[in-house]
């Protein structure tokens, strides 16, 4: 079966919009509520999700922390990570930390390829899809 390539705003905006539907045991929370919750204006996550609004990293991160996710999952998985010296050595040391350092460094470093990825992406400009300005 052959996938099919969604833009990345659009696989953002139906990564919030599966997390909101299946929040609470599938009991959902609505688009107000969240936005509540994470101290945005309650249309903002109506407009990610139909990617009108990009999320910033910040953005992603709160979500992340709101659902209990990776902020990773906001991503395709399709974009992989070539295994090099530098990257064994971190695991190497990774592995002597305290549980509570290595959750952080992992946290860390799923925000840092966020930020990689989500690099020179071009925002869309405010306003109507298709709308001409004068």
């Amino acid at each position: 079966m052959r996938q099919i390539k969604i833009p990345l705003l659009d696989h953002i905006g139906e990564q919030i919009r599966d997390l909101r539907k299946h929040y609470n045991s599938g009991e959902g929370i609505s688009q107000e509520a969240l936005a509540h919750q994470l101290k945005v204006a309650a249309n903002t996550v109506s407009r990610w999700e139909t990617g009108t609004y990009r999320p910033g990293l910040e953005d992603l991160e709160k979500l992340a922390r709101f659902f209990g996710v990776s902020i990773i999952s906001f991503f395709p998985q399709d974009i992989a990570e070539p295994e090099n010296d530098d990257l064994l050595a971190l695991l190497r040391t990774a592995r002597q930390l305290h549980p509570e350092d290595l959750e952080e460094l992992r946290k860390y470093a799923e925000f840092r390829k966020a930020r990689r990825i989500y690099k020179g992406r071009s925002r869309p400009q405010p306003g109507r899809k298709g709308a001409k300005h004068k």
